[in-house]
């Protein structure tokens, strides 16, 4: 064995818990401090407590409470993109089609659905909308992910 490369041994290492337990061991460091022992360990005492001592369960329920605040601004963006009272305009339609809407008091998504669930008809007898600004109406509904009548389904 070589001389002089190996630390002190300390056969009289004093060990003290943060709970208040002490006691002594062979080691290489003169005295330890730790944060937990079998004495006050949940595994060993069977009492029910989380050990943090590096904050990890603090990060843990802050990541948590970030995916739900997500989560809850998702679904309120979602509600409003289908919401009734979405106005016409945010369909994308052409002039003439929103300004047909507009003179027949259609200005809000809910007024067209309250309309088209009497029928296609009762859209197509509106002045100045025709089948083709029927469809183009369903297909922005749908693509926005509104849920048409069934009456008006069927195209």
């Amino acid at each position: 064995m070589k001389t002089e490369i190996h630390p002190k041994y300390y056969p009289e290492a004093k060990v003290s818990c943060a709970c208040g337990q002490t006691w002594t061991t062979g080691s290489t460091v003169p005295e330890y401090k730790i944060d937990i022992c079998s004495n006050c360990h949940p595994f060993y005492t069977g009492e029910q407590r989380i050990v943090d001592t590096e904050g990890q369960v603090d990060r843990f329920y802050k990541r948590l409470e970030a995916r739900q605040q997500y989560i809850d601004e998702k679904d309120s963006k979602d509600a409003a993109q289908v919401s009734p009272e979405r106005p016409m305009t945010d369909l994308e339609l052409t002039k003439r089609t929103l300004d047909s809407f507009s003179k027949a008091g259609i200005t809000k998504v809910g007024d067209f659905l309250d309309k088209l669930s009497a029928g296609d008809q009762s859209i197509l007898d509106i002045d100045g909308i025709g089948r083709k600004s029927l469809a183009d109406v369903k297909k922005a509904l749908r693509r926005l992910g509104y849920e048409l009548p069934e009456d008006a389904q069927a195209e």
